[in-house]
């Protein structure tokens, strides 16, 4: 008996799919959503048993999709795949005589087969000449965009992927230029992905994250179903080698540094941060004693620790004498707190004016804290230090494109070459989930275990 899809004698069978589907106008974006129905079918009449599927069987599992409320387009889809697999793929002797039709009781007024998906290119490049994601919008939409933000909100969507949803939402409805919200369907997503595709020639990455705020509009507030959206295609992302630099090079970038541009950069070296993770240390999350820095809801909104390279603790020690300086003339002239996260603030009430809670990194001004409206102090932005690594790359002679997240890479690196294992340095840098003795065990400085920073 042979095995299932997923093994890998099968690599020809879906070769001659996939051609299949080409030779039927299927671009190949498309091609996975057509071979997942096919999965999905031999999953229904069990893995071991698809080459001995019958007529009834295809009739059974269409039915099923009636049942489960699919639309009419993604059953004409099934049906599609499967006649195809089982007449050209793995042809079976019923499927050539008398191939099952669609369900009748299914409404098809929306199935469209994917050949004819989109138009040609020329007519769809047509369709938004002259049109822009740049300028004003329209005061109308502010209640629209407002709605956005208080679901993101409620969803706990972090506030950079708020303020980035935001701008793409705001630039889609720049692109189609609706008269009503009720105007925004499908087309205009798959046109305005197309636009920044073709015309703006933008990052996959970038194609992708305008993909997911449109999504969350459509799905959370416009209530559109999963169903109508699910085979939008996503732009393929290229895996790129990060840049990394030798030890050399960091001593070389870090000579062309002073202040506490250059504690920020040997920081995101020597612990490992992120940049975003470094400008928002509480002074609660150095701990000299121990010698690591906890970092608080990093990415995923993970906590984590790191190692605190020793040849940067007493130039802390001195950074945290001037900063607070900063804190007494703000709590001397009665000055807001600084931003609290939850609702910290309410369970704590005076904490935004402690010392603890006061920024490693603080801003020279005060700003507008987005949650509260307050005038409060907030941390050093994070564009800054990319700007001054950049600036101090230049002058250090370093061709690589160096970014302050290149120190990361760095710091990761060099922990390899060092012979630390690659799980140490994936919790370290925050790739995984955090287990938080492992971390204590190798961070905390245990005799012939302590992870030593490629700083000291």
């Amino acid at each position: 008996m042979e095995e299932g899809p997923n093994n890998p004698s099968w690599d020809d069978r879906w070769w001659r799919f996939s051609q299949g589907l080409m030779n039927r106008g299927v671009v190949t974006g498309k091609h996975d959503f057509y071979r997942n129905w096919v999965r999905k079918f031999i999953g229904f009449v069990q893995p071991r048993k698809w080459n001995q599927a019958l007529r009834e069987d295809v009739v059974q599992f269409l039915e099923l999709m009636v049942r489960e409320g699919k639309a009419g387009w993604q059953i004409a889809q099934a049906n599609e795949s499967l006649e195809l697999f089982y007449k050209e793929v793995a042809p079976m002797s019923w499927a050539q005589r008398d191939w099952p039709p669609t369900p009748s009781s299914m409404e098809l007024s929306d199935a469209r087969p994917a050949a004819v998906i989109r138009p040609p290119l020329a007519e769809r490049i047509h369709s938004w000449a002259g049109k822009s994601d740049q300028g004003e919008l329209e005061k109308r939409w502010e209640p629209f965009l407002e709605e956005v933000r208080e679901t993101l909100r409620s969803q706990r969507y972090a506030y950079r992927t708020e303020q980035s949803y935001l701008e793409w939402v705001r630039r889609f409805l720049l692109f189609v230029r609706p008269a009503q919200r009720s105007s925004l369907d499908r087309k205009s997503l798959e046109d305005y992905l197309n636009y920044l595709s073709l015309e703006r020639r933008v990052a996959a990455s970038t194609q992708n994250q305008a993909l997911n705020a449109i999504l969350f509009i459509f799905r959370h507030i416009l209530k559109e179903g999963l169903g109508a959206f699910e085979d939008v295609h996503r732009a393929p992302i290229s895996r790129r080698l990060p840049v990394v630099l030798s030890k050399p090079e960091v001593a070389s970038l870090f000579s062309q540094m002073r202040g506490v541009g250059r504690l920020i950069s040997q920081l995101l070296y020597g612990s490992g941060l992120r940049v975003v993770e470094c400008v928002a240390l509480r002074v609660k999350d150095i701990d000299f004693g121990n010698n690591y820095v906890v970092v608080r809801e990093g990415k995923g909104g993970k906590d984590r620790i790191v190692p605190l390279p020793s040849t940067l603790i007493e130039p802390l020690k001195a950074h945290l004498n001037d900063v607070r300086g900063v804190w007494e003339r703000d709590r001397a002239s009665g000055q807001e707190g600084v931003f609290m996260p939850g609702a910290l603030s309410v369970k704590y009430p005076a904490a935004d004016k402690e010392w603890g809670w006061f920024w490693v990194f603080p801003s020279e001004n005060q700003s507008v804290d987005p949650w509260s409206k307050k005038l409060k102090r907030q941390h050093m932005h994070e564009g800054s230090i990319q700007q001054l690594v950049k600036r101090s790359a230049k002058r250090a002679g370093l061709v690589k494109p160096v970014t302050p997240h290149t120190l990361r890479h760095s710091f990761a690196t060099h922990l390899l070459e060092a012979g630390y294992d690659i799980r140490v340095v994936q919790e370290l840098l925050g790739h995984s989930d955090v287990s938080t003795t492992m971390i204590y065990t190798h961070v905390l400085n245990k005799p012939g275990i302590a992870v030593r920073s490629p700083l000291d």
